[in-house]
């Protein structure tokens, strides 16, 4: 069995909230219990939505709560050539096409209707690319470690876009590309890109690279019900370790490992190797959605 590959993979559109602890941690103890490697990637293809410093408080907030990486930190910005190349090899197996429609035009359709398959409508107009979804292996199984067998049609999500009209590239071809280049073996995520899983196993098929395993977690929601995110404004993690440590202790008690209440007054690095040798995603409640616990909760 090849060594374990796990990776997280934040895009610094702002600082990490409680939201994106539980997924760091998890996939950190996920990694670190199978003796595994733990990369860290910026996912920083958006330069409009990524603030000039954004990404070094990830880096200061990751380190106060000691979830520490291995090599050097890869960055999406430097992997033009690399999305590029992909691209151009899914062009010529006909599995991706240049697209003008725009939302607007479209809106009144479940999903994106294929409308540009042979030809742009209005080639004169920017031009996205999009996967052909109803092409390739259908429907898309896999096993998810905690929610089970899943069986999606791609086609039934539509055709999404790899490469944006702004020139930018998408996320979905990104992920894809680097997660094959990094040699990723695990993937621990939310909830929220499960349904993204089937076009990235059309890519990794249509590029001929291997298929990681999915573990997808829960999302977790504010007292409000929303879910926590930058965009409902949920509160930044701390970049200090003394304020870390009850907050890893809430994020264990999220991820359901039932850490000892007196864990929570010890430093980050015991709390880590408590939960790295205890760690179990067999404990996860498999719900799409669970409240974040409050330091009363342990």
């Amino acid at each position: 069995m090849s060594v374990y590959r796990g990776r997280f993979a934040p895009t610094p559109s702002g600082p990490l909230h409680f939201g994106s602890l539980i997924a760091a941690l998890a996939s950190y103890l996920d990694a670190r219990h199978q003796q595994g490697h733990w990369l860290l990637r910026i996912e920083d293809i958006d330069p409009p939505r990524c603030p000039a410093g954004a990404a070094d408080t990830i880096l200061r907030q990751l380190e106060a709560f000691g979830l520490h990486w291995d090599g050097p930190v890869h960055w999406q910005h430097d992997r033009d050539a690399a999305y590029q190349a992909a691209l151009a090899r899914l062009e010529t197996q006909g599995l991706a096409y240049p697209c003008s429609c725009s939302r607007k035009q479209w809106r009144d359709h479940p999903i994106y209707p294929g409308w540009c398959r042979t030809g742009p409508r209005e080639p004169d107009k920017p031009l996205a690319w999009r996967l052909r979804s109803d092409l390739g292996p259908r429907p898309i199984i896999w096993q998810d470690r905690l929610f089970g067998l899943q069986r999606f049609d791609p086609a039934a999500l539509g055709d999404v876009v790899l490469k944006r009209k702004d020139d930018l590239w998408a996320y979905q071809l990104a992920v894809v590309v680097d997660d094959g280049d990094q040699g990723i073996t695990d993937v621990v995520r939310g909830f929220d890109l499960l349904d993204n899983t089937p076009w990235q196993r059309q890519l990794q098929h249509a590029l001929a690279l291997p298929e990681p395993r999915y573990l997808h977690l829960p999302l977790i929601l504010a007292d409000n019900g929303q879910k926590l995110s930058k965009q409902n404004l949920a509160p930044a993690l701390p970049e200090q370790t003394e304020t870390a440590r009850p907050l890893l202790h809430r994020a264990l008690v999220a991820l359901d490992q039932a850490p000892p209440a007196a864990l929570a007054t010890e430093p980050a690095s015991a709390q880590l190797d408590w939960a790295i040798a205890h760690w179990s995603p067999q404990r996860l409640q498999a719900t799409a959605e669970k409240r974040e616990p409050h330091a009363a909760q342990r």
